[in-house]
C-alpha cells in the first residue's frame, strides 16, 4: 500500500469523522463518493457503499491504490440526507431554481448504484437549459452523455413517474499541498472549503491566484484568450477590445498589491498590443487629432477610450514610466469629442473612421467610466480641462438622476471628484448612488462582483463625509452599521465564484481554470472581464482591511500610552 496515499486517506477520514448510515427502501447503509484527478482531466468519481466506516475506507484504499500518483486532488463526500421524489416533481421544481444553483445530488436508484454529486451535475451542464432559461432545466443530452461516461448507462428513463433520490452531502478535500479542507455545507457556499471571514492576507492570496490566471491568458501576440466555457473546455467566441483594456487595468491594480513579475510581464505584453495596434489616431473635423480604441465592427466605444486611459494612468503611477503621456492626452481628446457640448453628457458609440454617431446610448456604464478616466488623468497631470469635463458630466448625471442606476464606475468617480471639488451636490450624488440598494446587494444570489466595487468606492467617500462636520448630515438615512455588515458579507460572498481546486476538479480541464473566477449562472463562464471585476473589488477590500487594521493598531498603541 502506498504510504502517502494511506496518510492522505487517513487525514480525510479524520476530517470527515464517523459516517452515519442513511436509510432508504428499509435498508441502512453508508454512501461515500470518492473523486480524484491530477488536474489534467475531469475528476474520476466512484460511489462506494457499505455497512461500516471501516469497510468504506478499505474500499477507498483498494480503488485508489492503482491511481495514487494521479490522485493529487482528492475529495470525499458522504451522504447525510436523502429524499425520494420523481422526475415529474423535479422538472416542476427546477424552473424556480436559478440555473446552475441546484445544490443537491441525484441518484437514479435507492442503492446509489447510479448517483451523481451536485458538482458533477453542474460541471457537466446536466441541469442547464441554456441562457434563454432563467431557471434550471433538465438537459437530457448532457445527462445521457455523462451517465454513459460515468456509469455506462445507455438507456435512461426520464418518465414522469420514474423515481429518483435527491441527497445532501458533507465532505473534505486534500490537494497537492496535502492540506485537508473541510467542505462547507451552508447555503450557497456548499461544496467549497470552509473559510473564516477574509483577512488581508487571505484576500491577497485570492488576488494573487486570480491575477496569475489572467497572466496565463495573455497570448504571445499580446491579445488575451478571451474566455472559456469550462464545462466542456470550449472558448468564448469573439473579442472585445474594451475588455482587453479593462483587464489590463485590473491586472495593474492586482500587481500593485502582489508585485508578481509573471503578472507584470503579461501586463507589458497586453499593454503593448493595446497601445500599438488596438488604439488608432484619427483626424478630427477641426483639423486636430485624437486617439480612439477601435473595437470589433469598426466601433469606437466611449468606454473603450475610458478604460484605455485608466490602464495607462495606472501604469504611469505604478512604474513612473510616462512614455504614453501624449497618447493619454490624445485618448482624452477622443473622450472630449464624444462629450455633448450642450448637456455635458456623452455619445456612446461612433463609427470608425468617419466618427459619425452610431449609438447615442448603449450602456449606463460608459458614462461613469468616461468621467472616472478623466478624473484620474487630471490627478496625474493637473490639467484643469479634464476636471472641468468631469464636473460638466457629473452635473448632467445629477439632472438625469443617474444615482438610481447604482453604477460602481460613477461611485469611483464621485469619490475622487469630491476630494477636489467638495460641493454638496457631488457628495449627495455619491451618497444617493448607494442609498436604498443595500437590500439588493445583500440578497443578490449571484456573486455580481461589481456590487463589491460599488460598496468599496462608496465606503471611501462615506468615511470622509462622516469625519467632516459640514457634510455629515448628508448621511442621514443611511444605516452605516448595516452598510458595513453588507460590505463584509459581499466581499466574503465572492469566494463562491472562485475556482478552488475542490470545484475545478469536476470540470473538463481543471488545471486551466483553477485560480480563476467564474459566473455560475452563465454556465460557470470564465471571461477576462469577469475575472477583472472580482480582482478590482478584492483589491479595494484588501486596502480597506489594511487601513482598518492600521487604525485599530494605532488605537491600541494610544490606549497603552495612556496607561
Amino acid at each position: 500500500m502506498n504510504t502517502l496515499l494511506s496518510r492522505r486517506l487517513a487525514a480525510l477520514e479524520d476530517a470527515l469523522g464517523p459516517i452515519t448510515p442513511i436509510s432508504t427502501e428499509d435498508q441502512a447503509f453508508i454512501v461515500l463518493f470518492l473523486s480524484w484527478t491530477d488536474g489534467s482531466r475531469r475528476a474520476t468519481v466512484r460511489t462506494l457503499t457499505g455497512h461500516t466506516t471501516a469497510e468504506i475506507w478499505q474500499k477507498a484504499h483498494e480503488i485508489l491504490a492503482p491511481f495514487a500518483d494521479c490522485a493529487t486532488w482528492l475529495r470525499v463526500d458522504r451522504v447525510n440526507a436523502i429524499e425520494r421524489t420523481d422526475w415529474k416533481t423535479l422538472r416542476t421544481t427546477l424552473p424556480d431554481i436559478k440555473r446552475n444553483y441546484f445544490r443537491l445530488g441525484i441518484s437514479l436508484d435507492a442503492r446509489f448504484t447510479h448517483a451523481f454529486l451536485e458538482c458533477e451535475l453542474n460541471a457537466n451542464a446536466m441541469l442547464y437549459g441554456g441562457p434563454s432559461h432563467e431557471g434550471a432545466q433538465l438537459n437530457r443530452g448532457n445527462f445521457a452523455r455523462y451517465a454513459a461516461e460515468r456509469h455506462d448507462l445507455h438507456d435512461l428513463d426520464f418518465s414522469d413517474r420514474c423515481p429518483i433520490w435527491l441527497f445532501k452531502t458533507s465532505g473534505a478535500f486534500i490537494g497537492k499541498d496535502n492540506v485537508v479542507h473541510a467542505l462547507d455545507t451552508t447555503g450557497l457556499s456548499t461544496g467549497r472549503r470552509s473559510m473564516p471571514p477574509l483577512r488581508a492576507d487571505d484576500t491577497l492570496r485570492l488576488i494573487t491566484r486570480g491575477s496569475r490566471y489572467l497572466a496565463t491568458q495573455v497570448r504571445d501576440d499580446g491579445l488575451f484568450h478571451y474566455g472559456w466555457h469550462p464545462c466542456f473546455d470550449k472558448p468564448v467566441d469573439g473579442y472585445n477590445c474594451l475588455r482587453h483594456a479593462s483587464t489590463v487595468y485590473a491586472m495593474l491594480e492586482a500587481w500593485e498589491a502582489t508585485r508578481d513579475e509573471t503578472v507584470k510581464t503579461a501586463i507589458d505584453k497586453a499593454l503593448h498590443r493595446l497601445t500599438t495596434e488596438l488604439i488608432r489616431t484619427v483626424a478630427l473635423p477641426d483639423g486636430s487629432s485624437a486617439a480612439f480604441l477601435v473595437d470589433s465592427g469598426d466601433e469606437i466605444k466611449l468606454g473603450g477610450n475610458a478604460l484605455s486611459i485608466l490602464a495607462l494612468v495606472k501604469h504611469c503611477e505604478l512604474t513612473g514610466d510616462f512614455r504614453h503621456r501624449d497618447l493619454l492626452d490624445n485618448l482624452a481628446r477622443g473622450v472630449r469629442f464624444m462629450q455633448d457640448d450642450a448637456t455635458g453628457g456623452f455619445f456612446h458609440v461612433l463609427h470608425y473612421p468617419s466618427l459619425a454617431i452610431k449609438a447615442p446610448f448603449r450602456t449606463i456604464y460608459y458614462d461613469g467610466e468616461a468621467a472616472l478616466s478623466l478624473m484620474r488623468l487630471f490627478i496625474l497631470t493637473g490639467k484643469k480641462c479634464w476636471l472641468n469635463m468631469v464636473e460638466r458630466a457629473c452635473d448632467h448625471f445629477i439632472r438625469e438622476e443617474r444615482w438610481k442606476e447604482h453604477d460602481h464606475w460613477l461611485s469611483y468617480c464621485v469619490n475622487e471628484l469630491t476630494m477636489w471639488r467638495r460641493h454638496e451636490r457631488y457628495i449627495k450624488l455619491g451618497i444617493d448612488n448607494i442609498r436604498n440598494c443595500l437590500d439588493f446587494v445583500e440578497r443578490r444570489i449571484t456573486t455580481f462582483p461589481t456590487l463589491l466595487e460599488l460598496m468599496m468606492s462608496a465606503e471611501a467617500m462615506i468615511a470622509r463625509v462622516k469625519a467632516d462636520p459640514e457634510c455629515a448630515h448628508l448621511l442621514s438615512g443611511v444605516d452605516l452599521e448595516r452598510f458595513y455588515d453588507v460590505l463584509h458579507y459581499r466581499a466574503n460572498y465572492l469566494v463562491n465564484g472562485h475556482f478552488l481546486p475542490e470545484m475545478a476538479m469536476f470540470f473538463a480541464n481543471p488545471d486551466k481554470i483553477e485560480g480563476s473566477f467564474f459566473i455560475r449562472h452563465q454556465a460557470f463562464r470564465i471571461r477576462i472581464d469577469d475575472v477583472e471585476h472580482y480582482l478590482s473589488g478584492l483589491v479595494s477590500y484588501r486596502n480597506f482591511l489594511i487601513s482598518r487594521e492600521s487604525r485599530q493598531n494605532m488605537i491600541r498603541i494610544l490606549n497603552k500610552a495612556d496607561h
